[in-house]
């Protein structure tokens, strides 16, 4: 078995039991991708045993940090049956959840998301990519289902210099499907959709925003990015009177309309805009309009903490502009799903676009992810996904 070395003071962060090491922490030792190698301190003492990525700043993923482990078939088998197990833990009222979050289920560069009778997996690291066959049996055998696709496509293997890979690992048939969530219905394409193919992070966000909208009696709702809808529907089903959704992808577009449509909504309580936001919320202000609940759920602005500053111009710009559109007494829901943004950062960029605005509110809520995408305490990166429900004070 390969070996490892770091450099002295580096081995903190691993008797810590995080997961990763840098390349900047390594003295000694190399191995091929994927390969599994055995990580030790300076003086020698075992650390973990971890899946090496040449090319990657994370130079190595750590499987386990009991030297007795044996990285094997075996190994990802009862892995992947602990990470659905947990699953039970959590109340999910959907049949599209996440089965394996990454690190936080000690599989770092795992993702997978069940959604009815079908799997879909992303294989981000040299780690997971080598072990692909063996994790894909496991992930049928423990689900007792038989369709497995894969969407690695995500733009961090390239940092592990590995090609995209898409379509059928296991089975065949349809991408087209629909789940149930809450008291409503969804379609996706797992081909074809964004992540691996629906955001299922936001499914509890999605129905405490259902919730407000029943108590609030919100007349005017405003979701931005709305992507295929998800807050749409979650508006409408909690009795807003009409819902303006924008996007800038006119295929993510018509599926809202679809979701619309699926749930049996009057489409005259929907318009959807194929816009620039950004455009968008400034024509608003131009017009005079007001708002009773704005949802702000933009794309990853900051995928590392090397891109926050730019980032929180980009958060500060669009919350500043729905402060300005949301009528007195008025919701907003936004969110931040950039983990290099942190939940710290993410709230003084809130404070500072209402400040900007000359707008004050309550925060009366601190959103995260659903609990099928789990932060653990070993892990904090795991908390990618932070959001604020801020209510404007009444004039």
């Amino acid at each position: 078995m390969k070996t490892i070395r770091l450099k002295e003071g580096k081995e903190r962060s691993l008797q810590r039991r995080h997961p990763w090491v840098f390349d900047s922490a390594i003295a000694k030792g190399g191995a091929d991708p994927g390969e599994t190698v055995r990580v030790t301190a300076q003086d020698g003492q075992f650390l973990g045993w971890a899946a090496f990525s040449p090319s990657s700043r994370i130079r190595a993923r750590v499987w386990s940090f009991d030297e007795d482990q044996c990285i094997d078939a075996a190994f990802f088998e009862a892995a992947i049956a602990r990470a659905i197990r947990a699953r039970s833990l959590f109340e999910i009222q959907s049949d599209g959840l996440r089965l394996v979050h990454g690190e936080s289920d000690g599989l770092p560069g795992l993702i997978v998301d069940r959604y009815g009778d079908t799997l879909v997996a992303q294989f981000t690291s040299c780690g997971t990519e080598r072990w692909k066959a063996q994790i894909a049996d496991a992930l049928l055998r423990q689900t007792g289902l038989t369709r497995l696709y894969e969407r690695s496509d995500a733009s961090v293997r390239a940092l592990e210099d590995l090609p995209e890979a898409t379509g059928w690992l296991r089975g065949e048939g349809a991408t087209e499907l629909t789940i149930s969530e809450h008291d409503w219905r969804l379609t996706l394409d797992i081909a074809q959709g964004h992540k691996t193919g629906f955001y299922l992070d936001q499914r509890d966000s999605r129905q405490r925003f259902a919730q407000h909208a029943r108590r609030r009696g919100f007349a005017r709702v405003l979701n931005c990015y709305c992507y295929t809808g998800g807050f749409t529907v979650a508006a409408l089903a909690g009795g807003a009177g009409h819902v303006t959704s924008i996007d800038s992808s006119g295929p993510a577009l018509a599926r809202a309309r679809a979701n619309v449509a699926l749930n049996g909504f009057d489409e005259a309580r929907a318009t959807f805009l194929d816009a620039d936001v950004n455009a968008s919320l400034r024509r608003f202000i131009e017009a005079g309009e007001r708002f009773d609940a704005i949802v702000l759920d933009p794309p990853k602005f900051a995928p590392t903490a090397a891109h926050a500053e730019r980032a929180a111009r980009a958060y500060k710009d669009i919350n500043r502009l729905a402060f300005k559109l949301l009528a007195p007494g008025g919701e907003l829901f936004t969110y931040s799903c950039s983990g290099g943004i942190s939940a710290e950062l993410f709230h003084k960029i809130v404070a500072s676009a209402g400040i900007d605005a000359g707008v004050d509110g309550y925060i009366s809520e601190r959103l995260q992810g659903a609990p099928d995408h789990p932060m653990t305490v070993q892990f904090p990166e795991g908390e990618y996904l932070k959001g604020l429900v801020v209510v404007r004070k009444p004039d």
